[in-house]
């Protein structure tokens, strides 16, 4: 029943199905709570503290998740609204040879942006399983497209991605979720430290991929979306660190360009269990109450 839902929704015009998902994103944002507060905090980490902000933030989110299902399932429809004046940053990556990493934050519609890098060829991206037994079918669905092949995200996705690459194809992943068992490293983002994935850093240090970070832009009226892309230079940095570190600095220059896009309410700095010691120098920010508190508290 979910699933019809859903795809009831995609029926409906792109421009109704953002404005009911800002006006949603705008009411759920009027009541204070966890999401809210998170929101606040983690914009203003960034320099972004303006009451009118927050709201376009808040109303962005909403919007986000209901252009979801015409993605999904009215993705030609979809393609048709997409464009970029970037274009020959993926052209000359691809034309060296050597593989793609393409690294999509949690910034404007990060599902259109997947689609449309397909239009170059064939493209692995690597997902987390649901949490919810309920959202299965519909994610199986969406996921189903030519020329985009979802791999989980463990070993054997890993082992897939490497793969992938060295056919000199091209690969995507988010680079802003806190990773999971104990593969993370306390970088800046935003000037304040949050635990970064190194995956990306390794992958491409092992493969000798081009790295582009890229974006979908949600344009005003329904007008559907405009990619960016941001190759890193190179010589790349040689270590994961070094590496890790310059990736969260260019998201950091994407999500600037539409900072309104980015989803803020997200627990990017967040303390996992399994996370490394965090830096214990006084001059660095100390945890935020709103998220988890330290594993000796």
């Amino acid at each position: 029943m979910l699933l019809s839902l859903v795809r009831l929704l995609a029926r409906l015009p792109l421009s109704w199905l953002q404005s009911l998902g800002r006006l949603i994103g705008l009411l759920v944002y009027c009541f204070p709570g966890r999401y809210r507060r998170r929101l606040q905090a983690n914009a203003r980490r960034a320099g972004y503290d303006t009451p009118a902000f927050l709201r376009r933030a808040a109303a962005e989110s909403g919007a986000m998740i209901l252009e979801m299902p015409k993605v999904w399932w009215r993705t030609s429809q979809c393609l048709a609204l997409t464009r970029s004046d970037q274009e020959s940053v993926v052209h000359d990556a691809l034309a060296e040879g050597r593989g793609v990493l393409y690294l999509t934050p949690h910034l404007g519609c990060f599902e259109i942006t997947a689609r449309h890098l397909t239009q170059h060829g064939p493209l692995t991206v690597m997902f987390r399983p649901s949490r919810s037994a309920l959202l299965d079918p519909i994610v199986e669905s969406a996921r189903d497209m030519h020329n985009l092949r979802a791999v989980p995200a463990n070993r054997n996705g890993v082992r897939e991605f490497v793969r992938a690459l060295k056919r000199g194809e091209a690969v995507g992943m988010l680079p802003d979720q806190v990773p999971r068992e104990g593969d993370g490293l306390w970088l800046p983002f935003f000037g304040e430290y949050a635990l970064t994935m190194t995956l990306a850093a390794r992958l491409a240090l092992q493969t000798g991929v081009a790295v582009i970070l890229t974006a979908g832009e949600r344009l005003p009226g329904g007008r559907g979306w405009r990619i960016h892309y941001l190759r890193l230079p190179e010589p790349l940095p040689q270590t994961p660190e070094a590496l890790a570190l310059a990736i969260n600095q260019a998201m950091e220059t994407v999500i600037r360009r539409f900072p309104e896009q980015y989803l803020w309410s997200y627990n990017r700095y967040k303390w996992p269990d399994d996370a490394p010691p965090h830096p214990g120098d006084p001059a660095i920010p100390q945890p935020d109450p709103l998220n988890d508190p330290p594993r000796d508290a």
